[in-house]
């Protein structure tokens, strides 16, 4: 996605520390970001046949999109939800200003608290959970209720601030979980290649690292595949 950069990303060491679905309906409202305002239904989609005939049940299977504080978890999963995507956020206030860090996205005010929820159709009769896994510390003992039955995990990272991701990546290595890393371009931030973010945070080989806009539906679809195949590839016949 981005060009090669004369640098490569600084290494970092981590821290210590279904009946059958309805046709897709218009959310009533755009989906608002820090950098504006978009709409993440495309209206020219149109529900597959298959989504009409109550004697077919859809195969479903369920995702989890995990990273640091801010990372842009709660844009992606409702850039790509072709229904209204359930959210837990809540107004930040003062009191969390000594353990949140604005520095990389001061116009946050919102926080999610439990997680993000949102459904996508990938091919025929495949339909994706997306569960959005909430950011901050004291909201991991979340983690383990939304793993369950997940066939694999989205790593979300910021090039910026990539320490944020490792408990991520230790919590699905520690439970053997499928994961990509998917970077969260933002903007004003520096372009790095894949191989960049792969070396600096020592990603084994066989992890897909892909570069992506949190907020471009086309590119979430393409995370999600990317970590679906994966998955698949790593789950004994």
């Amino acid at each position: 996605m981005g060009s090669a950069v004369s640098e490569p990303v600084s290494a970092v060491s981590a821290p210590s520390a279904p009946p059958a679905p309805s046709a897709p309906s218009a959310p009533s409202d755009p989906f608002t970001t820090a950098t504006g305002s978009f709409s993440f239904f495309d209206p020219d989609e149109v529900a597959q046949p298959w989504q009409y005939d109550r004697s077919r049940a859809p195969i479903a299977v369920k995702v989890l999109v995990a990273g640091g504080f801010g990372v842009g978890k709660t844009t992606f999963v409702g850039s790509v939800s072709e229904i209204t995507p359930l959210r837990t956020e809540a107004v930040m206030t003062e009191a969390s200003a000594p353990t949140d860090d604005l520095s990389a996205t001061p116009a946050k005010n919102t926080t999610t608290v439990a997680m993000d929820f949102g459904r996508i159709t990938l091919d025929d009769d495949l339909v994706l959970y997306v569960y959005g896994t909430p950011g901050q510390e004291r909201f991991w003992f979340m983690w383990d209720d939304l793993v369950r039955g997940a066939i694999g995990g989205i790593v979300l990272a910021d090039t910026r601030r990539l320490v944020d991701c490792f408990p991520a990546l230790d919590y699905f290595e520690s439970c053997g979980l499928p994961y990509a890393v998917a970077v969260n371009h933002f903007e004003g931030s520096q372009r790095f290649e894949p191989e960049d973010v792969r070396d600096a945070l020592t990603i084994p080989p066989h992890v897909p690292v892909v570069i992506m806009d949190a907020r471009q539906r086309v590119t979430v679809v393409e995370s999600l595949l990317t970590l679906v195949g994966h998955a698949l590839d790593n789950t004994p016949e």
